[in-house]
């Protein structure tokens, strides 16, 4: 019985993150596209993300949903209290990335896509690494695009799989068949075109 219940709770951790993820996506189509240039990234509306609806649905049922979270953590040892934060994580840095957008158009098109594009990639790697900076997904990218034809190891997702088990881009660069001379040039290539890509 108590596995039965942790699955739940598990699962339903599982669930709130997608519906965060699904909510952004929404938010995104809907008439926030990237007309005249691919400008304007979208996004949620303000405040919008993990928490809302949560102080609402206390309201709602007396207080049965705080009864309803409270258990989760309980039964669940914690767990589902950590997919809360793994999913708060990544809607901040979601939202800093939808600032980025709008303040730099120029960044979609040095990676030859655009903004809404770039946005649901983040997004979805995200899901993965909550923890993923904006900036490091579009470093990715970049180094991707600019050394997969010389170094088929070098795509995006190899890259950020490094990040994700705690390495820098340096260190992965290297261990997919970089040296230490290659790499640092290849990062040195990407820095300047995304600061020019930023003003």
């Amino acid at each position: 019985m108590r596995k039965l219940v942790e699955r739940c709770v598990y699962a339903l951790s599982l669930c709130l993150l997608l519906l965060l993820l699904a909510t952004g996506a929404f938010a995104q189509g809907k008439g926030h596209g990237g007309g005249g240039g691919g400008g304007n990234a979208g996004g949620p509306p303000p405040g919008a993300g993990v928490d809302r609806g949560l102080g609402n649905a206390s309201t709602h049922s007396n207080g049965g949903s705080d009864d309803g979270l409270n258990n989760a953590s309980t039964k669940s040892n914690g767990r589902s209290d950590a997919g809360l934060d793994r999913a708060r994580r990544a809607s901040s840095h979601l939202d800093q990335a939808d600032n980025e957008l709008r303040d730099h158009p120029g960044i979609p098109r040095a990676l030859h896509t655009n903004a809404n594009d770039l946005r649901a990639g983040y997004q979805a790697a995200l899901a993965t690494n909550p923890d993923l900076k904006f900036g490091n997904y579009v470093a990715a990218t970049r180094l991707g695009q600019n050394l997969g034809s010389r170094f088929p190891n070098v795509t995006r997702d190899a890259i950020l799989n490094g990040l994700a088990s705690g390495r820098s881009i340096g260190r992965t660069l290297q261990d997919l068949g970089l040296s230490e001379h290659q790499e640092k040039d290849a990062r040195k290539r990407v820095d300047a075109e995304l600061k020019a890509a930023r003003q």
